[in-house]
């Protein structure tokens, strides 16, 4: 079974997910069985940011004096017998409602896609080559096209 643990340090969020840990939870509920770890117990953390932070973070661990949309920080360590952390993502507030007058749904359906190229980063997967950013993009597009066709069921949260 697969869980995230959802932090964040921007109260505008809150504006556009009411309960962030049950929605982004949901989410991964509709991500393909293969994602599900179905017989191991894996977990990971998202903080929900902004700009500031994410920049910062990005200088620090990256050498890359700006914002971005999301950072992805694989550590994939063995807690327990049957217990996995995969790591960290982050994903900036700013990125994600441009622009300002996005709706709802589209803010949402913004930030489950970024969700899903964080967290195929924690598995291993990059966009550095052509090729390599082909197998993610369309492996990231598979899984968003999964969640979208449930996203009544998630919209509302």
């Amino acid at each position: 079974m697969i869980r995230v643990e959802v932090f964040d340090d921007n109260l505008s969020w809150k504006k556009k997910i009411k309960k962030t840990s049950i929605f982004f939870n949901k989410v991964l509920s509709f991500f393909p069985e293969k994602y599900k770890f179905k017989k191991k117990n894996i977990s990971f953390s998202l903080l929900l940011s902004d700009n500031k932070k994410i920049k910062e973070l990005n200088k620090k661990f990256r050498k890359k004096n700006k914002s971005t949309d999301v950072l992805s920080f694989p550590l994939n360590k063995k807690i327990n017998k049957n217990k996995y952390y995969l790591g960290d993502i982050i994903i900036s507030y700013q990125f994600m409602n441009k622009p300002k007058s996005i709706n709802n749904l589209n803010f949402k359906k913004k930030v489950i896609r970024i969700f899903i190229h964080g967290f195929l980063h924690l598995l291993g997967y990059d966009h550095l080559r052509e090729k390599d950013y082909i197998k993610m993009y369309n492996e990231e597009l598979k899984i968003f096209e999964l969640v979208d066709r449930k996203i009544d069921k998630i919209i509302k949260i």
